[in-house]
């Protein structure tokens, strides 16, 4: 007599279309699309290369096939606008390399990466060829306080010198709390310190009051130097709060960033239809950012984000894709701030997604969610599901890595490729050479 296991392997084996590195591979997934306006595709980690090679192969189909575009990262907004100049035509760097050099923060290789470069360097060559049509590429997170205020100022330094003395002035009121945002979130947010709130938030204001004027100067260009602006002052604004609640608990501060990247998506296709383009916009982030969390242990704690504001927000114009692996090979760090190494990512553990998948023997595979069939239903139930952020920790594997899940509430699609080898760096080190070593801390996403 068959296990429950065993039946919802036959039935996810019937579903599956298997994937063979062709162009039709993702038909069945583009049919799924439509006319969706935001489709979310996940990963799960941050250093698989084919994560990283599936998703960009789809992408190039979104912008194809669909008219997509742009693309919206997990990354911060002034690191993806250099590559967003480079591959629109707009900017000195020669290569995608130099493109990719503004990336310098841990972890660097989660976008100073081979696969990376790869599809840095074919979106430059597909917007040449569709010219007015270019794709932008676009950063979505909110770690880059420093990095936005200095664009900031940048900006107004070109268009309105005065205003730009204004901006110096309101951000020099972080400058008695030095380079680091913690150390200023530490101290304002437990009142060792006054906070910096006010000023962020005026200056934001006073950007946003003098829109019409400065985004209607030069045109599109304009436009788009106005609203790269505007969102690195919501960016500051929204980081000084995120760092001074990030103190008091995981679950606020997650819920401030997850907000953030779901409001700079939705500024994003806003600023694309006032423009008379597409508002069609592809998102590259984390499974635990872009998987619905109400259909998580995420959501049972308090915690959302962007896949659950996504559909709250669009309803079937969002699409939700995550990917899952068995085992492999990972690039990751055992500490925050650590080197990149290349970790053996252990084998999935029984009762988890990864483990059903892999009793269905079939090397890669899409298999579509929503349609309400046999296999939708058998992955309905609660089940483990695997979590690699930066860091990973085998030895504490189920504790640090390991989440409950209703799978067909979480995604509208789901990308399994059962063998996984980790990510290239671009700069390689002894430790992202060699094999698994001693780790420590959880993950981090």
């Amino acid at each position: 007599m068959k296990t429950v296991t065993d039946r919802a392997a036959v039935s996810v084996g019937q579903a599956a279309r298997p994937l063979r590195g062709t162009r039709e591979d993702y038909d069945g997934l583009l049919d799924l699309i439509g006319d969706a306006r935001v489709v979310l595709i996940g990963e799960a980690s941050h250093g698989t290369h084919e994560f990283y090679r599936e998703r960009a192969r789809l992408t190039r189909r979104l912008l194809e096939d669909k008219g997509f575009a742009a693309v919206a990262v997990e990354a911060d907004w002034p690191d993806a606008s250099r590559v967003d100049r480079h591959v629109r035509g707009r900017s000195a760097d020669a290569t995608a390399t130099d493109a990719l050099a503004d990336f310098k923060r841990f972890p660097a290789w989660m976008w100073r990466n081979v696969d990376v470069l790869d599809f840095v360097g074919w979106l430059r060559e597909h917007n040449a060829r569709a010219g007015a049509g270019a794709v932008g590429f676009y950063g979505l997170d909110l770690y880059s306080m420093h990095a936005s205020m200095e664009a900031v100022v940048r900006y107004l330094e070109r268009v309105d010198p005065l205003a730009a003395g204004r901006a110096r002035a309101a951000y020099a009121c972080f400058d008695r709390f030095g380079d680091d945002p913690q150390d200023y979130g530490l101290n304002a947010g437990f009142g060792a310190g006054q906070s910096c709130e006010d000023e962020v938030v005026g200056e934001l204001m006073a950007l946003r009051r003098r829109a019409a004027e400065y985004a209607r100067r030069d045109g599109r260009a304009a436009e788009d130097d106005f609203f790269s602006a505007e969102q690195n002052a919501r960016l500051v604004a929204n980081a000084e709060r995120y760092y001074r609640a990030m103190f008091r608990g995981r679950v606020e501060s997650w819920n401030l960033r997850d907000r953030h990247m779901t409001d700079t998506l939705e500024a994003l296709v806003a600023h694309l239809g006032r423009q008379g383009r597409p508002a069609k916009v592809v998102v590259w982030a984390h499974n635990s950012h872009l998987g619905d969390a109400r259909a998580t242990a995420m959501g049972d704690d308090g915690e959302l984000n962007v896949g659950q504001l996504a559909r709250e927000r669009h309803g079937h114009q969002a699409v939700l894709i995550g990917f899952t692996t068995y085992t492999g090979t990972v690039t990751a760090a055992s500490d925050w701030g650590g080197p990149a190494e290349r970790k053996r990512v252990r084998p999935a553990l029984p009762g988890s997604y990864e483990a059903l998948f892999h009793e269905v023997a079939m090397p890669r595979f899409c298999l579509r969610l929503c349609d309400g069939g046999a296999a939708a239903q058998a992955l309905a139930e609660p089940r483990l599901e695997r979590a690699i952020g930066v860091i990973y920790r085998p030895d504490t594997e189920r504790r640090s890595h390991y989440f409950r899940a209703r799978l067909a509430h979480q995604f509208d699609a789901v990308v399994h490729v059962d063998t996984t080898r980790a990510v290239e760096p671009l700069e390689t080190t002894s430790d992202s050479e060699r094999g698994e070593v001693p780790e420590t801390y959880p993950s981090t996403l």
